[in-house]
């Protein structure tokens, strides 16, 4: 059976999205990493039935929990996971960051990540106290291939851990198995922390393959990969995620952080949506996918040089400000609110990041306020019923853990 997807029309009025109010009334909100377009009914269903029942009490981590989560790696990436490695989390990714570098301590030598590199690193790293360095991307010019892995700079910071994201946020791009293998030399004994949120939704065109970094490393005790439903499946305001963590003292320090944080495995309505994700949500994945390259051709073929990468997978679009302007600049110039560069380290300023996963009618509204002039971009107003409403008062910065 098809599953009736509603991607060309979809309205998040009255839902309180933080994406939104941070954005304002009147514009197009394009700046958090979550998707305006509706998540997979299986999940919609199976929260209902469980609100049906009225105990709600203390769950535990179900063993056929972390059998799923291995098959689905067997059936959507191809490779084997361990389903012991498995640790069901009931909170955000960058929560999980935060714990693990709490398991890790001592740490050898300091965090490392390259920039531009999504913000929670930093921010997560200044609030644990760790010493840093910051790395930045060798630059290219190439927009197949923008930015490559400093790997000598990294290995010769001597570090005690090192951060990534892969996919790359903001640029969408897939690092090789080589270069997380690399990276995971390169941490070792300290570990490599792959944080593959963005990983499942590889672009059915895209040129490479996700390397899930467990698989790729052959289940190297230093290396642990991080995923979630939240942003494949639209579900991050449900906080859950995976570890997969093939030492087994490793996934006892965390299981003990966890437990000096009143923290514990399994969760119960982010479980629920986690489940019926993963073992029903395949074909409606394959029709988003469909849908996300529909809008990153729109997007880039709309926005031409400005481009400075084109992604792989999700729905993120790293762009060169030079010619479009400032985030501030196209908030009060096009009513449309983008992410700033800025946001993922030094050597993001003056870039802007888009994010494209909207009803193609309503990109378009965006992409023409981005690109022409003030009168053909007021003229192209939203009807009132495709404008996203916040309530009164309800502006303000999201959250760390929404702006992914």
């Amino acid at each position: 059976m098809v599953e009736r997807t509603g991607f060309e029309r979809f309205s998040r009025a009255g839902t309180g999205s933080a994406k939104w109010a941070r954005a304002g009334a009147g514009r197009i909100a394009m700046g958090v990493a979550d998707m305006d377009l509706p998540g997979p009914s299986a999940v919609g269903a199976a929260l209902r039935v469980r609100a049906g029942h009225p105990a709600f009490g203390y769950p535990v981590a179900e063993a056929a929990d972390r059998a799923l989560v291995a098959d689905w790696y067997r059936r959507r990436h191809g490779v084997e996971v361990d389903p012991r490695w498995v640790m069901l989390l009931p909170f955000a990714p960058g929560t999980a960051v935060r714990l693990l570098l709490e398991a890790a301590r001592p740490l050898a030598g300091p965090a490392v990540y390259t920039t531009p590199e999504w913000g929670g690193f930093a921010r997560v790293c200044a609030a644990a106290g760790v010493a840093t360095r910051e790395l930045p991307l060798l630059v290219t010019g190439d927009p197949a291939d923008p930015y490559r892995l400093p790997l000598a700079e990294v290995a010769a910071a001597r570090p005690g851990l090192v951060l990534l994201s892969n996919p790359h946020n903001p640029t969408g791009r897939i690092r090789s198995a080589a270069d997380v293998r690399a990276l995971a030399a390169a941490a070792a004994p300290g570990l490599l922390v792959s944080d593959e949120v963005h990983g499942d939704l590889r672009h059915p065109d895209a040129d490479a393959e996700q390397p899930v970094a467990v698989a790729v490393t052959g289940g190297a005790p230093n290396v642990v990969t991080l995923n979630s439903v939240g942003k494949t499946f639209n579900v991050s305001g449900l906080p859950s995620c995976f570890a997969l963590v093939p030492d087994p003292g490793l996934r006892e320090r965390l299981a003990a952080v966890m437990a000096g944080f009143g923290l514990w495995e399994g969760g119960l309505l982010g479980a629920v949506a986690q489940r019926a994700a993963l073992a029903e949500g395949g074909p409606w994945l394959d029709a988003l996918l469909a849908h996300l390259v529909r809008a990153r051709e729109l997007a880039a073929a709309a926005l031409g040089d400005a481009v400075l990468a084109r992604p792989q997978s999700s729905y993120l679009l790293w762009l060169d400000g030079a010619g479009l302007g400032t985030r501030e600049e196209l908030l009060t110039r096009c009513d449309v609110e983008l992410a700033d560069g800025s946001d993922f380290g030094a050597a993001g300023s003056g870039c802007l990041r888009l994010n494209f996963a909207l009803p193609l009618d309503r990109l378009r509204t965006a992409l023409t306020r981005l690109t022409c002039e003030g009168a053909v971009r007021a003229a192209s107003r939203f009807a009132p019923e495709q404008t996203e409403q916040e309530q009164p008062g309800s502006s303000r910065e999201p959250r760390d853990g929404e702006t992914r």
